[in-house]
């Protein structure tokens, strides 16, 4: 029983420690100095709906800090990560 226990908790902090590090290495959250009223956690939340969009598209084959680059070097690469469609 024990067992079970330390792996369902591994497997939830893989998955928290995993979403962290992609914040992280794409989006440089860490270095983010943003700390008045709400600030932090509204700017949390459109990083995570990006991260998202960036994951759901698959015609790039790159990283995500790579098709962030990209989305905001590339107006038409940045409007199929948000299917908008011209």
């Amino acid at each position: 029983m024990l067992y079970i226990f330390n792996l369902l908790i591994r497997s939830h902090w893989a998955i928290e420690n995993k979403l962290h590090w992609t914040l992280d290495v794409g989006f440089s959250e860490d270095a983010s100095r943003k700390r008045a009223g709400n600030a932090s956690q509204n700017y949390s939340v459109l990083l995570k709906i990006a991260l998202n969009l960036l994951k759901n598209e698959k015609t790039e084959k790159q990283g995500i800090k790579g098709k962030r680059l990209k989305a905001g070097w590339d107006n038409k690469y940045l409007l199929k990560v948000l299917k908008i469609k011209v």
